[in-house]
């Protein structure tokens, strides 16, 4: 039986957290443990995006973990611990932090991606507007540039296609203008929808 058959018939086709029906996908909850076959959950696109930090934590979205947190497969229940954490500051997750039991083995691999240490905030690539940019995007350059170490003059509205994130800083992005490869700050460009 496939993985995503066998999560389908076992949650109910639903996901384990928030119990969405819709844009339900299989995810590996990392890091691979050898002695643990099963460490997939089913979940839904919204679950995904933030467990992964691709999307800001929607709190009122999480409150689910009241309920999944007590779930008795061991990938759910470590799931909901990650991000039960996140939320630490806010009474809800610490009163359910309180309450949720994991035994050391399982707690040991929730451990493990760090999830349980610092503030919980996600650091997002974000246009001059507050919209997220992802990698490949388009933006739009909202004032002429210059450009360091280069006689190139980015006008305004010089679109940039394909760019790529810088890793280490969420205001600064990689893109190409007239075939040179920049770094340009964020706070300067738009996101073409």
């Amino acid at each position: 039986m496939k993985t995503l058959d066998k999560l389908m018939t076992r949650s109910g086709s639903q996901c384990e957290l928030c119990a969405s029906k819709e844009n339900l996908s299989v995810y590996d909850v990392p890091p691979t443990v050898s002695n643990l076959s099963d460490r997939e959950i089913l979940a839904c696109e919204k679950c995904l995006n933030q467990i992964e930090k691709r999307e800001e934590l929607d709190a009122n979205h999480w409150q689910c973990l009241s309920t999944a947190m007590w779930n008795e497969n061991i990938p759910v229940q470590v799931v909901s611990w990650r991000m039960l954490n996140r939320f630490r500051n806010e009474s809800w997750a610490a009163d359910l932090l309180d309450m949720i039991y994991l035994d050391d083995e399982t707690l040991d691999w929730a451990k493990q991606t760090g999830d349980h240490e610092g503030d919980g905030s996600i650091a997002l690539h974000k246009d001059c507007n507050g919209n997220i940019l992802v990698a490949g995007d388009t933006v739009t350059l909202i004032k002429d540039l210059d450009v360091k170490g280069s006689t190139l003059n980015a006008k305004i509205g010089t679109a940039v296609r394909n760019i790529r994130l810088v890793q280490d800083n969420t205001e600064q992005i990689e893109g190409k203008i007239d075939g040179q490869q920049i770094v340009i700050l964020t706070k300067f460009v738009k996101k073409q929808s």
